[in-house]
């Protein structure tokens, strides 16, 4: 499908989209005293951050794409912004990217969607920087860190009317921090500077390294900020949900992965982890994963949610077409089950793009007709309270 019809394809589906099917209950969630409520949400990725100019931003999200989104059965989307696309090279404002994020807000306020505003990457600060040549200088560099907190500060200057339980602020996605220490006091620090700035809004907040599970419980939580809502990520088992993406390691590995049980044999894994390069990416690639599994890797997040009363987030997971259709759709269900059966909220990674909710046609073609079958298996599990 080519971009050009994308709009009229967006429009029939709309129409055509079955409503999600209704089941259990999930566990209660604890509630923030903003009003905040999130359930299940998507990522709108590649829009204001991380923008690979597949389609000019006019076209990659509309309107439509909102009202699909709340048709779908979706109740929030997770919107990630960049430094660089929301400010020039010489700090001034963009403003005609400050005034798509607006737009955007209020076309999903308009569909009864809310909305976590993600400061996804800044100029001292991306998280892939290990892979991509960069050089982070957020948790070195005295200046850099003023210069993150002003741009929360602009921010907080264009979106502090947005109402508090339609609106929400994430510090910053996925830190990579030489120390734990090195991000409690970046997070302690903002999030002082923002409750002067706005006393209700919800903080989203997650741990650091990647924001992955067994991370969380080194985030230090201010005690009594009951506007919290504490954020993870899992991309686990990254030999099945990466399989052959080219911005990691893992790329040398063409063979065969599968899930449930073991992505690959034992023998398969042990060849690989003579390398240094993989070692880390592969060490659970011969577990036997499925639903016992995935609540193992989310266990230390759950843990440490439920012992500090706070609502837990999974911001991002996904998992590329790559690997045998039938056993990514597996992946999907089983994950969002283990995350609803244990009171969590989630956003999947992504709308549109490699992981999204789309066909992928590649660079060239990008978008094609919805996948339902993706959807179905993200939204036809658990329904929350």
């Amino acid at each position: 499908m080519r971009p050009t019809l994308a709009p009229l394809l967006l429009a029939f589906s709309l129409a055509t989209l079955p409503a999600p099917a209704q089941s259990t209950v999930a566990a209660p969630v604890p509630l923030n005293p903003s009003g905040f409520v999130i359930h299940r949400g998507t990522n709108l990725s590649h829009w204001l951050s991380q923008d690979f100019h597949w389609q000019p931003r006019a076209a990659w999200l509309t309107e439509n794409d909102f009202r699909f989104i709340a048709h779908a059965g979706f109740d929030h989307v997770r919107l990630p912004v960049d430094e660089k696309e929301l400010w020039r090279d010489d700090d001034s404002p963009n403003e005609e990217a400050f005034a798509l994020m607006l737009k955007a807000i209020g076309w999903a306020r308009a569909n009864h969607l809310r909305v976590i505003v993600d400061l996804h990457t800044v100029r001292s600060h991306h998280f892939n920087a290990a892979n991509e040549g960069g050089h982070n200088t957020l948790f070195t560099d005295p200046k850099a860190q003023q210069a993150f907190f002003g741009l929360w500060r602009q921010l907080s200057a264009r979106l502090h009317d947005q109402p508090a339980d339609a609106v929400a602020y994430e510090i910053m996605n996925e830190p990579v921090a030489p120390d734990h220490e090195d991000w409690n006091r970046l997070v302690a620090f903002a999030l002082a500077m923002l409750r002067k700035l706005e006393p209700s809004r919800v903080i989203v907040i997650g741990s650091n390294l990647w924001q992955m599970p067994h991370t969380l419980p080194f985030l230090k939580v201010p005690a009594g900020d009951r506007n919290i809502i504490l954020s993870t990520h899992t991309y686990s088992p990254l030999m099945f949900t990466h399989y052959t993406a080219n911005w990691v390691p893992l790329k040398v590995y063409t063979g065969p992965v599968h899930y449930p049980g073991p992505i690959v044999p034992s023998e398969t894994q042990a060849g690989l982890m003579k390398s240094a390069d993989l070692r880390d990416l592969v060490g659970n690639a011969s577990d036997d994963w499925g639903p016992a599994r995935l609540a193992q890797e989310l266990e230390p997040a759950i843990r440490r949610a439920r012992e500090l009363g706070l609502q837990l987030y999974c911001g991002e997971f996904g998992c590329l077409p790559s690997v045998p259709r039938i056993d990514r759709l597996a992946y999907y269900r089983d994950l969002v089950t283990t995350m609803e059966t244990n009171g969590m909220a989630w956003a999947n990674w992504e709308y549109k793009g490699d992981f999204g909710l789309f066909e992928w046609h590649g660079q060239n073609t990008t978008t094609g007709a919805p996948d339902t079958e993706l959807i179905d298996a993200l939204l036809s599990g658990l329904r929350p309270n």
